[in-house]
């Protein structure tokens, strides 16, 4: 999946309440109807129709039609700026560089850190086609739940990155763990 930043300085910050907001209501809807989703980012008066539509256009989100009602849920894209949101507000990511990688579990980036240092992203994307028997193999949740990709990719990230933190805090040779958020390392 190929990571395009250059939208990202463009979007406004109701922009990134409807992401969250999405987000936000996929805890509880596999597709979150347009409702939910204007009550969870507070815009009135049809703003969050509007910003729904831009963010479908630049496939952030996708509209998914159900047998109750038209919803949308988000995809990785989204998941990705919300997360490259975030770190860019802590100071961890201040540009983001090519893709230096592509495995069954992720993609890997170059990314410029807080003193313009090159640094390493990992965005963890589980539940590709050829990587579908995660839920089997992985300890993140009892057998009979059965979360959203997103979210293993969530708890994946989080666990690599604890991990990596025991590991570089006692001597072992890892890679310096920086940040952490969503599905990113």
């Amino acid at each position: 999946m190929r990571l395009d930043a250059k939208a990202l300085r463009y979007m406004s910050n109701d922009d990134f309440r409807v992401l969250t907001a999405i987000e936000v209501g996929s805890r509880n809807h596999n597709i979150v109807p347009a409702p939910v989703i204007a009550q969870l980012s507070h815009l009135r008066g049809g703003g969050a129709n509007k910003h729904i539509s831009d963010l479908v256009k630049r496939k952030l989100i996708a509209t998914e039609q159900n047998a109750k009602y038209k919803g949308y849920k988000l995809v990785y894209a989204g998941y990705d700026y919300l997360a490259l949101r975030t770190l860019s507000k802590r100071g961890t990511v201040t540009s983001v560089g090519n893709q230096i990688g592509v495995g069954k579990e992720s993609d890997i980036f170059v990314v410029a850190g807080e003193d313009e240092s090159e640094v390493v992203l990992k965005l963890h994307r589980l539940g590709r086609q050829s990587f579908r028997n995660v839920k089997q193999k992985r300890d993140y949740f009892r057998q009979d739940q059965s979360p959203s990709w997103m979210y293993m990719s969530r708890l994946s990230a989080q666990k690599e990155y604890a991990f990596m933190k025991v590991l570089h805090e006692h001597g072992f040779p890892v890679p310096t763990p920086v940040d952490q958020n969503r599905h990113c390392v």
